[in-house]
């Protein structure tokens, strides 16, 4: 099992969306950055857990979610009606791609960005290097239970 931190806007898809979309199920569409897209596509397996990130307005960890099906094509690039359009990514030969996650938790409280700087043991978390701002990124097992212990505080 792999442990992975997703960023949404809280305002486009927020932790509660996902608790309300039908079997508490979504696909993650919309990601254009390939490094993000590769971990998506090469790496995330079914059961894989998801610190679920707030950004923008009070950035932050807010719950889990988990990988739901593995990467499929992002069809939100075939549809010109669509903002994640894409017209360089054919159905033929997709250029993005997508997984579908399930909500685990919520936590009682949002886990502040600023609290996680000076974690003893979150000091190499990607989401933490100044400059980072990939919406799909790695997390160890030591930065997930560090998270999950906090949460639980």
């Amino acid at each position: 099992m792999r442990y992975w931190l997703m960023k949404t806007e809280p305002g486009c898809f927020s932790i509660d969306d996902l608790e309300a979309a039908p079997d508490q199920s979504s696909s993650w569409d919309g990601v254009r950055n390939y490094q993000a897209r590769n971990f998506m596509r090469d790496e995330m397996s079914v059961g894989d857990l998801i610190l679920f990130y707030h950004s923008v307005t009070n950035p932050g960890v807010v719950g889990i979610a988990r990988v739901a099906r593995e990467s499929y094509p992002d069809n939100t690039a075939w549809n010109p009606e669509d903002r994640h359009y894409d017209p360089r990514s054919p159905a033929e030969k997709p250029l993005w791609f997508m997984v579908d996650v399930q909500f685990v938790e919520k936590f009682a409280s949002p886990l502040p960005l600023g609290a996680l700087r000076g974690i003893k043991g979150l000091e190499k978390m990607e989401l933490l290097k100044k400059g980072s701002r990939l919406s799909v990124m790695p997390v160890s097992t030591e930065e997930f239970e560090i998270i999950l212990r906090l949460a639980k505080e």
